[in-house]
């Protein structure tokens, strides 16, 4: 009996989209299995029903396949930068992303470029019959956000707003545009002569303005948030102006392994299991072994940038993969390498005002390539990257800690700690803490609070929250809590009763170092808290951090103006080597202490080489930080270049074993082979770009960053691994206690 005979339309169940539209909703992110097209499974099924057999099948699903690959496939090649002038036809490539119906004859709507000019399509018709009509359907039935290919006539060429162009005294831009583009328009008017989709946007996603995807649909987030696509955008011309910089000064790009070893330079590593039984690489902490083995083997300049990785506990800046600028000088001292990236910095801001200007989006602040720009108001063409003071001011690491309180000091922050045990009574020190013969320490705080109403009530309730949300560390400080007095004029002592006369007037009295605390207002407020009197260990004290915690939360309630310079210093005079903790690995010595930077770190003075015998914990490193409001972007040191002296340091001083020391046997063979002094520094590439596009983070200038957990939530990694893999590599799974 002969099988019944069904329609091509009803075996395909053919759509024009619809293999575009794989019916997968937003909501089921954690989906793993995909789904066929429908059409492709309506295939299937139909051809099943009907009792055809398998070649029959598989062709029409060919014929399907090669017809919508042909649709969406086949397109104009896009214009020339030459091509575009006026009343010229041309094609452009980008998503449709806007779209405004004026009347039933008449369409407007926007493409979007990355890094081009706005450009604006027109599509009008006057008869129902005419091309123009077809035209006009198809830009209306494309989803919006879709990629397309449009053809048409240029009407108008809108070039860049003259206020916002680059001065003639900044550096010539870099290609920041796609090809294709002149670089001197802003904006495109073309009327439509035809659209051509390349793709169909899905009906179940939704876009609204200010939308936010979850990780799992980072590629969405990065195509719809303005904020983060222009920060990845701005990022690459950084990192093309630092390497012309770099190549300007004679600088030799080299590229150096991934694939380590594993050695105690102070991080946790990342571990690459091999094929070899009991062998494996390590993903290096950095390239800084690799630099000095350069410096030996007479590469005068080094840079790379350079991936690195570092099993740690992750914050807003910090990621277990990220980028460093690294470099390194032979023949040179710190002095040379710190001039070097003052120069290397110091550029950067004048090339950025030539190719982007800031602009604000609600709380936010960005950078936007300036031929992209729809329209700039007042307030945004204002908002540019200052120029950078040079030299930058240097302050020593103890100066830092006491006058900050951190060793990475925010100079934005308009208050300083001041000690103040000296003048207060014993009575309000026992009050705030059970220590004996402590440092006390204070800062003012005076916050904007205007002429109107009562600014102590103000600042009350302003130290009420603070004080109620204080993080962990703080509420629960072993030295005692900070303790926060406002001045009111309507109580008694102005609001420090709790001092007593004698200290409130020893403490307003103006003695030296203690002006801050005259001509107090209502409404300031004086944060008080003590500590162990011994010298300053680790990058903060409780104090500093208050500070730094008084000044954010003071910015994001509008009570301090948010300040957009860059406050840059160099913190220098490090100690050489810090107490263990359970929270850094250190080398694995067995002295109790481990280097603050790392183990080449090369001592200050002829001085601090003495105390290398006599008292390490005294002796200064030749260790400077480079730091910008309250972020640490990088640090480097003056190298030790002698073998004998490196290997006393790890073997004598650290009291590294045998075993450890070997582990640095190729380093240490490179310095016996005549290794010339040498100096260097690695600069943290995510927070430079993050500092300089005006984000806390640095996930908000990565494509695809780790969370807290250290996964990638687009692709899922890590993954688990399988018995079949772990038998490849020698392992087996860690029996559960």
């Amino acid at each position: 009996m002969a099988q019944p005979r069904v329609p091509l339309r009803r075996l395909c169940g053919f759509r024009p989209h619809s293999l575009a539209h794989c019916r997968r909703p937003l909501h089921s992110q954690l989906q793993t299995r995909w789904l066929p097209p429908r059409s492709l499974r309506l295939v299937r099924s139909a051809s099943s029903a009907a009792g055809k057999h398998e070649g029959y099948s598989q062709k029409l699903i060919g014929q399907q396949l090669r017809d919508e690959w042909s649709k969406y496939s086949q397109f104009p090649k896009v214009s020339k930068a030459d091509d575009f002038e006026e009343g010229k036809e041309v094609t452009v490539h980008g998503f449709l992303s806007r779209r405004r119906v004026k009347h039933s004859k008449l369409v407007f709507a926007d493409i979007q470029v990355d890094n081009g000019p706005a450009i604006q399509i027109t599509s009008h018709f006057e008869h129902v019959d005419s091309p123009e009509h077809l035209i006009a359907k198809a830009l209306r039935a494309i989803p919006l956000h879709s990629p397309v290919s449009v053809t048409g006539t240029i009407v108008k060429l809108h070039g860049l707003p003259t206020k916002i162009r680059a001065d003639e005294s900044e550096p010539e831009s870099s290609s920041a545009a796609p090809a294709g583009f002149p670089t001197t328009v802003s904006r495109i008017d073309i009327n439509l002569e035809s659209i051509q989709p390349l793709n169909a946007f899905p009906k179940d996603i939704i876009i609204s303005e200010g939308v936010q995807f979850p990780p799992s649909s980072r590629h969405l987030q990065i195509r719809f948030s303005e904020a983060l696509r222009s920060r990845l955008l701005a990022r690459p011309q950084i990192g093309f102006q630092m390497r012309k910089t770099l190549n300007d000064l004679g600088f030799t790009e080299v590229e150096t392994p991934i694939l380590f070893k594993s050695t105690p330079e102070g991080a946790r590593e990342f571990l690459v299991p091999t094929r070899r039984p009991n062998l494996a690489y390590a993903l290096p902490q950095s390239p800084q072994q690799y630099k000095q083995i350069l410096m030996s083997s007479g590469v005068r300049k080094y840079y790379q940038f350079a991936r690195c990785f570092r099993d740690e506990d992750l914050r807003a800046d910090r990621q277990p993969e990220f980028t460093q600028l690294d470099l390194e000088m032979s023949f040179a001292t710190g002095e040379d390498v710190m001039q070097a990236v003052e120069s290397l910095v110091s550029k950067l801001p004048a090339s950025l005002n030539a190719q982007f200007t800031m602009v604000k989006g609600g709380d936010d602040v960005y950078p936007v390539p300036k031929r992209g720009l729809k329209a700039v108001d007042d307030d945004s063409a204002e908002l540019r990257w200052p120029s950078l003071p040079s030299p930058f001011l240097r302050l020593t690491y103890q100066d830092a800690m006491s006058r900050f309180g951190v060793d990475k000091p925010d100079l934005r922050i308009p208050f300083e700690i001041r000690r103040v045990g000296q003048v207060l009574p014993a009575q309000f020190v026992s009050m705030i803490t059970d220590l004996e013969s402590p440092v006390v320490e204070a800062f003012r705080f005076r916050p904007e609070l205007g002429a109107e109403g009562d600014s102590s009530a103000a600042a009350a309730k302003f130290v009420d929250e603070l004080m109620k949300n204080l993080p962990g560390p703080l509420s629960r400080n072993s030295d005692g809590t900070p303790v926060a007095l406002v001045i009111d004029s309507k109580k008694p002592l102005g609001g420090l009763s709790s001092l007593g006369f004698e200290g409130s007037t020893n403490l307003t009295s103006g003695e030296p170092n203690l002006e801050d605390f005259q001509d107090l207002e209502d409404g300031d407020v004086l944060f008080f808290q003590a500590r162990e009197n011994k010298p300053f260990q680790g990058g903060s004290t409780a104090l500093g951090t208050v500070r730094t915690l008084v000044y954010h939360e003071a910015v994001s309630k509008g009570l301090l103006p948010r300040s957009f310079d860059f406050k840059f210093l160099w913190v220098i005079d490090f100690p050489m080597f810090t107490p263990d903790n359970e929270a850094d690995p250190g080398q694995g010595g067995q002295a109790g202490f481990s280097a603050t930077h790392h183990p080449f770190t090369a001592p200050l003075t002829n001085e601090d080489v003495e105390l290398l015998a006599t008292n390490p914990l005294k002796a200064r490193a030749d260790h400077y930080d480079l730091v910008v409001n309250g972020v640490e972007l990088g640090g480097g040191s003056r190298r030790i270049h002698v073998a004998k002296m490196q290997e006393y340091v790890m073997r004598e001083i650290l009291k590294m074993t045998d075993e450890g020391v070997g582990q640095f046997s190729h380093l240490l063979e490179a310095l016996r082979a005549g290794c010339p002094p040498h100096a260097g520094f690695a600069l943290g590439f995510d927070r430079l770009v993050a500092v300089f596009t005006h984000t806390d983070s640095v996930r908000d200038v990565i494509a695809f960053p780790k969370s807290m957990k250290g996964e990638d939530l687009t692709v899922k990694s890590p993954g688990r691994i399988t018995k079949e893999q772990l038998a490849t590599y020698h392992l087996a799974f860690a029996s559960k206690k």
